[in-house]
């Protein structure tokens, strides 16, 4: 089934509409940052993980061989003409090779477009969330700057509202997405499009597929747990579904682990700051391996998860130095664990399809 890939608008699209409409855009590299102070600025995020299947060659004169996939390809897109729709760059502080990536752009080749880096903290205590705010605050000044716009709390309030409004019919498809007339390309195919839709378009758009939602859960194979940065490329779903296997809950960072609840403040920085705050456990916020086995634990409990394929970019070092005490934990629970490295491209999925294929089989038939 198909209706999800043609019902939901193309970037492009979008970025067209937005611009005609007067609107700016920005190219916001993964992976938590503020959508609600961008729209406030009429500016129309639009995240770019890698993207995939871009040709990395640019970028390896000026990255390391062991850089993971995701930054060359950024590098190599960001520099390339197709960037050209883009108004301005946004970098989070996600990780070294991210971070390295912000002072190649601010300080050795400067694209077309300005380079707005933002830091993140690595907790979840009051300072952190006083130290986002103060981030927000300070992006805020360089949006000003940029835009000759100076939006009232109330309008940012507002663009707030809408996103915590979307991120709530987010979590409302996560939690029934079994009953849910989609295969799982399609169904992650619909999540993902909260990358580059504004809010209001994504909650009518998910609406009209929960109004769809069936009685009777439509999973059929072993129920499995992906956990990872990003499931490109995406016909991964399609391999999993031949496969014999199921994704019943999720641990990615482009999807499950931004499930941001609401901000509990009237600051509309500090808000924002405590939403992301909020989000499940993530390597690249300096979540505590403990957080994370717990909260993956607690995932296997609630999906009836059978099986946990950790899909790993290469050379993503966040992740993978989580891997070996997490599937020590997740064994505890018996739960078999596999880890697949990919670097964003067929090319590279294609020679673990058997060992993904062997994994789950070996489950099913014992």
């Amino acid at each position: 089934m198909h209706e999800a890939l043609t019902s939901i608008p193309c970037r492009r699209e979008i970025i067209r509409a937005h611009k005609e409409s007067g609107g700016r855009v920005a190219a916001v590299l993964p992976i938590h940052y503020p959508r609600a102070l961008f729209r406030a600025f009429q500016i129309l995020p639009v995240e770019l993980w890698g993207p995939p299947e871009i040709d990395p060659q640019y970028s390896k004169a000026h990255l390391q061989p062991y850089v993971c996939p995701l930054v060359h390809n950024a590098l190599s897109y960001i520099t390339g003409p197709e960037s050209e729709v883009f108004d301005l760059v946004a970098v989070p502080h996600t990780c070294d090779s991210l971070q390295g990536l912000c002072s190649i752009l601010t300080d050795l080749i400067l694209p077309r477009q300005p380079v707005f880096p933002i830091y993140l903290p690595r907790g979840r205590r009051e300072s952190d969330a006083q130290f986002l705010a103060n981030e927000f605050h300070a992006l805020y000044r360089k949006l000003e700057a940029l835009t000759s716009l100076s939006p009232s709390e109330d309008e940012v309030m507002a663009c707030i509202l809408r996103e915590e409004d979307a991120d709530e019919v987010l979590a409302e498809l996560n939690r029934k997405r079994k009953f849910l007339p989609l295969c799982q390309r399609d169904f992650y195919h619909l999540l993902r499009s909260r990358e580059y839709l504004p809010a209001e378009r994504f909650c009518e758009l998910a609406k009209s597929f929960l109004a769809k939602a069936e009685n009777e859960s439509r999973d059929k194979g072993l129920p499995i747990i992906l956990s990872g940065i990003v499931p490109e490329p995406m016909s991964l779903f399609e391999f999993i579904e031949r496969a014999g296997g199921v994704v019943v809950a999720d641990d990615l960072a482009c999807c499950g682990r931004r499930l941001y609840g609401p901000g509990e403040d009237n600051d509309v920085f500090r808000r924002m700051a405590k939403s992301i705050l909020s989000a499940p456990p993530d390597s690249t916020r300096g979540s505590s391996i403990q957080e994370r086995a717990d909260h993956m634990v607690r995932m296997v409990k609630m999906s009836g998860a059978k099986a946990v394929l950790f899909y790993c970019m290469k050379f993503c070092e966040p992740e993978l130095f989580g891997h070996p005490p997490l599937r020590d934990e997740l064994n505890k629970i018996n739960i078999p664990t596999l880890v697949i490295e990919s670097e964003l491209s067929e090319a590279s999925l294609n020679p673990s399809v058997g060992s993904l294929e062997l994994f789950l089989e070996t489950i099913l038939c014992g």
